[in-house]
Parts: C-alpha cells; structure tokens; sequence
C-alpha cells in the first residue's frame, strides 16, 4: 500500500528522474580502461587543497615553509585512503569485511568514510609536525581551510554515481534514483555539496582573511570541526541510512554520520572557545628553517 502511494507521489509531483539529467559515473571509457567522476574528485580535491595550501603559506605568520607543503600533501593523502577506507570497514560494515578481509583493500569497489579521513589526516599531520619540530595544531588550521574544496567535489561525485540518496519527499527538486526504487529522495548529496563544501570554505576563507584566527592555535580547524559536524548531523536528517545500518539507526533514532559527527562538534567547540589562551604562543616558521 505505501509503495503504491509513493509511486503515486512520484506522478503527481512531477519529480525529476535521475536518468533525466544524463549523468554517468564514468568520466572517460576506453573499453580496457575507465575513469570515473568520483577518483577524478578525489585528485581534484587534493590539488586544489595543495594549491590552496601554498596560497594560505604565503602569507605572514605560517606555521610550515612552503617547501613542507609536498611531505603534507603525501601524508594527507596517505591518510585521507588509508583512514577513509579503515573508517568505513570498522563503522560502517564491520561484520562483512570480518568475514571478507580481502576485499579490505578493494577500494575500487567503493566504501570510504569521511571520519575515518579525518582520523588518517590527523595522524599524518602528527607524523608530520613531529618529524619538522613544527605545531601541529597550527597546522591542522591551515589544512582544515583546504578540506572544503575535497568535500564538495565528493559530494558532487556521489550525486552523479546516484548513491547516498536522501529519504522520500515531495518537494519540488525530488529525485527518483535508479536504486532508490521508483520514489521520489531528496538529493542529499548536494546539500551535503553546499553545506560541508561552500558554506563551510565561505566561513573559513573569512576567517582566515579578515580575521586574526589564524594567529589563535586550534580556532580554524575548531570551526571546521564544528561547521562540518553541525551540518553532516543536520543532513543525515534528510539522507536514507545506509541499508546495513537500517536497524541501528531505528534503535539508537540517529544514523552512524550522526553519531561519528558528535564528538567533532564537541571537540570543535572547544578548540574554538580556547584559542585565544594559545595565541601568544605562535612563532611564523622560516622558509629555510
């Protein structure tokens, strides 16, 4: 019965459908290779963030020399595949990958979390500071402003590979996605796209530029912590969980996005409201230090 409302629903709001737009996950196909849009996102992401990074370098008080952006870069990107990919196995689908270890490596299929990124770019960021004597809160400030670009482009990807659609609705801009059944979704990968993407670069790009948090260890990565938990909690409102944690989120009432984004809001919280206690302890890094 409510499979036939819902199919109802789709006709009579009109509602896009996803193969309407012409979209495809492969950017590029060669028969005996394919490049998709979401592993051009991923090394999009990254080089804007390295281009973005030696921008940020540039000006006065940096906390690493511009030739340490390249060791950053490598330890980021090892953590963001590394973290992301284990993040996914360890809380998303645990008892699958327990009982099929070999598919662990298997990126190609798909499967990367964004918290697991985070924890991977923070302990490359350790390994990395430790190695130059630099701070590390410093700059985890300055890699967080670059994350955005990343986000965006992710979210964008996953739209275009019709995954991680959002729950049904009848609002004008609905969805049907080819494996959402014959319902209308929200696209909860582009509000995703706006919020974690935009919104959240906009914020930090004025903090960084009109503002002094850049001299006030842990306040621009506090406010990406706190922006981007904020708006992963709120979106996960309108975004179907995933089909292996349908019965956790019936139990605990919130999705596993939402339980991961918990500590980032408080963590976030609190590096931005004592910021200002590390600010006289900052010292701009020489480029030939």
């Amino acid at each position: 019965m409510i499979d036939v409302l819902l199919t109802t629903l789709t006709i009579s709001t009109g509602a896009i459908r996803f193969e309407e737009l012409g979209l495809s996950p492969i950017a590029l196909d060669l028969g005996f290779f394919q490049l998709r849009w979401y592993s051009l996102a991923y090394l999009a992401g990254i080089v804007l963030g390295w281009w973005y990074l030696m921008k940020l370098l540039g000006q006065p008080g940096a906390p690493m020399a511009r030739r340490h952006a390249d060791d950053m870069v490598f330890y980021a990107t090892l953590g963001i595949i590394l973290g992301g990919r284990l993040g996914y196995v360890l809380f998303y689908r645990p008892l699958y990958y327990l009982q099929n270890p070999i598919e662990i490596p298997q990126l190609w299929d798909g499967g990367m979390s964004f918290h697991g990124g985070v924890i991977g770019v923070t302990l490359g960021i350790l390994w990395m500071a430790r190695q130059h004597k630099l701070d590390w809160l410093r700059i985890h400030d300055y890699v967080a402003c670059c994350v955005p670009f990343g986000l965006f482009l992710g979210r964008v990807a996953n739209f275009v590979n019709g995954e991680l659609w959002g729950r049904t609705t009848d609002v004008p801009w609905a969805i049907v996605f080819p494996d959402g059944g014959p319902f209308p979704r929200h696209p909860s990968q582009l509000y995703e796209a706006l919020l974690e993407g935009i919104v959240l670069f906009l914020i930090l790009w004025y903090m960084f530029w009109r503002t002094r948090a850049r001299y006030q260890p842990g306040r621009l990565v506090g406010a990406f912590l706190l922006v981007y938990g904020l708006s992963r909690f709120f979106v996960e409102f309108f975004r179907e969980a995933d089909a292996q944690l349908m019965e956790f989120a019936r139990m605990t009432h919130l999705h596993m996005g939402q339980w991961l984004s918990l500590p980032m809001i408080l963590g976030g919280l609190y590096l931005v409201l004592t910021a200002g206690r590390r600010a006289a302890n900052v010292r701009p890094v020489p480029e030939n230090a």
